[in-house]
C-alpha cells in the first residue's frame, strides 16, 4: 500500500506504538480488500456499533483500556449504538438476573471508556445516528468509518456519502488514525449495481418485507431498484426517507447489502441514471406473489409456533418521530375499534434519546402512554440476547430482529391488528 509521509511515520511510531498497531492494523485490513492507499476520514462525526458491556467481550474493552491508556481518542467525536437495556421495558426476576450478573457486566466501564474516547453526549446511542435529531448526518461525498450495518446502507444509498462495512473495532480504529484504506464502496467502480430490481407490485410493498426479498437474492451485492419511485415519488422527502430506512435495514440484515440505488430517488441514481448499472447485471422480479413466497418461506423457530405473543417490538432500527406520531394515531384507532383501554399485548416502540425528548414535548407521548405502549431507547437485539427471552414469543415488524433473535415477523398492518385486539374481533 502506497502511504503518504504522514501515515508511513505514523506507521514507523512517530506517535507511540499503540498508533503505530493501530495503522498496521488498517493497512491489513485494507491489503485484505486490495486496497491501493488510504484516504482521509472526511465526516463531521464517527459512530460505534458496538454499544453493550457484553462480558464475553471483554478482551475488547481491554484493548480500548490500551488506547485510553497511550492517549489515543476519536479525532472526531462519535455516536453509539442503542443500549442494552432499559428497567422500564418488561423483564422477569431472572432475565434482569442474566442481563445484570452474566450479560452486560462491563457496560458501566464500556461507556465510561466511550467517553474517554470521544462519545458525543450521553444521549447519542442509537442505530440511526444519521436522524436530524441525533446531529450525525454525514454530507454526499463524505468519507466515513462506520461499521452499524442499518446506518451504512443509509448513509451510502440515501445521503451518498461513502463508507465500507466495517467490524466494531476497525470503525473505531478509522476514526482515531483518521484514515480508513480505499476499496469498496469508497471507489467509484464499486458503487456500481451487479443487480436491476424490478418492482411490480398492485400495492405498495411493504419496507421491510421488499428490503429482505432484495437482501436475499442479491446478498453482498448493489442492487438498481426500478419501479420503487411510483410509491415514493422523486423527493427524499420525510415519508420516503422513513421508508428507506426500514427498507435498507431489511437487506443488510437478510443480505449483506451496503448500498442500493433507487431509480428517480437517491442521490446518485437521480444523477448518473442507469450508468450505475454494470453490463451483465443480473435480474430480479418481485410482485406481490414473490413478497408473499418471501414471507411465507421464513421459519417460525418458537417452541409453540402457533401460540400467543408475549411481547411486541417496534423499531428496529429507531423509529422516526413521524413513526411515532403515526403508530400512535393507529394503535388509538385500532384500540377504539376494539373498545380495549390498553394494548392486548405489552408492545416495545424503540428510538433514539433525541427523538424521544422531542416526542415527550409533545402530546402525542401521553397519548401513547395511555394505549399503553412502552416508550424506551434499547436495542431490541441486545434484549433477545438474553437466552431466557429467546423463549418468549416475541413479535415485530422488523425483518433486522427476526433475522438475528426468535422473534416473528408480522407486517405492520398485522402487528397493529394483534397488540390492539383487532385480530380477535375479526
Amino acid at each position: 500500500m502506497l502511504l503518504t509521509p504522514e501515515q508511513q511515520s505514523m506507521l514507523d511510531g512517530s506517535q507511540g506504538e499503540v498508533m503505530a498497531k493501530v495503522m498496521k492494523t488498517l493497512i491489513m485490513y485494507g491489503e485484505a480488500f486490495g486496497a491501493k492507499r488510504m484516504v482521509p476520514v472526511t465526516s463531521d462525526m464517527g459512530h460505534t456499533v458496538i454499544s453493550f458491556g457484553l462480558k464475553a467481550m471483554k478482551p475488547v474493552y481491554d484493548l480500548y483500556d490500551q488506547l485510553i491508556d497511550s492517549g489515543l481518542c476519536s479525532k472526531q467525536k462519535f455516536s453509539a449504538d442503542p443500549k442494552p437495556l432499559d428497567k422500564n421495558v418488561p423483564s422477569s426476576f431472572l432475565e434482569n438476573l442474566v442481563f445484570n450478573k452474566f450479560m452486560y457486566t462491563e457496560q458501566a466501564r464500556y461507556e465510561e471508556q466511550c467517553r474517554k474516547l470521544g462519545l458525543s453526549s450521553d444521549d447519542d446511542f442509537s442505530c440511526t445516528c444519521y436522524v436530524d435529531q441525533m446531529g450525525n448526518k454525514p454530507k454526499k461525498g463524505d468519507v466515513l468509518s462506520w461499521a452499524e450495518s442499518s446506518a451504512v446502507v443509509y448513509a451510502n444509498s440515501v445521503l451518498g456519502a461513502r463508507c465500507n462495512r466495517n467490524s466494531g473495532m476497525i470503525e473505531l480504529m478509522g476514526s482515531i488514525a483518521g484514515f480508513v484504506p480505499e476499496f469498496g464502496f469508497l471507489t467509484d467502480e464499486g458503487r456500481k449495481a451487479g443487480w436491476i430490481i424490478e418492482v411490480k407490485c398492485e400495492h405498495k410493498p411493504e419496507a421491510q418485507l421488499l428490503g429482505s426479498a432484495i437482501g436475499m437474492k442479491v446478498m453482498e451485492e448493489v442492487p438498481y431498484i426500478k419501479g420503487l419511485d411510483k410509491w415514493l415519488g422523486t423527493e427524499l422527502n420525510e415519508d420516503a426517507c422513513t421508508y428507506l430506512k426500514d427498507f435498507g435495514a431489511a437487506t443488510a440484515s437478510n443480505g449483506a447489502v451496503g448500498l442500493y440505488h433507487v431509480e428517480n430517488l437517491t442521490p446518485e441514481a437521480k444523477e448518473l441514471g442507469e450508468s450505475l448499472i454494470l453490463e451483465g447485471a443480473k435480474t430480479y422480479v418481485i410482485d406481490d406473489a414473490e413478497l408473499k413466497r418471501v414471507q411465507d418461506s421464513y421459519p417460525c423457530i418458537w417452541k409453540n409456533p402457533d401460540g400467543k405473543p408475549k411481547l411486541a417490538f417496534i423499531g428496529c432500527p429507531h423509529m422516526s418521530l413521524k413513526q411515532l406520531t403515526d403508530w400512535t394515531e393507529a394503535v388509538e384507532e385500532g384500540l377504539k375499534e376494539t373498545g380495549n383501554k390498553k394494548v392486548v399485548v405489552p408492545t416495545v416502540f424503540t428510538s433514539s434519546p433525541p427523538v424521544i425528548k422531542e416526542f415527550n414535548a409533545t402530546p402525542y407521548a401521553q397519548r401513547l402512554k395511555d394505549c399503553g405502549v412502552i416508550l424506551s431507547y434499547i436495542c431490541p437485539l441486545m434484549y433477545m440476547n438474553n437466552p431466557l427471552c429467546k423463549k418468549k414469543n416475541v413479535i415485530t415488524s422488523s425483518n433486522k430482529l427476526r433475522t438475528y433473535t426468535s422473534a416473528k415477523y408480522y407486517k405492520e398492518a398485522d402487528i397493529l391488528d394483534i397488540i390492539t385486539g383487532r385480530e380477535g374481533s375479526k
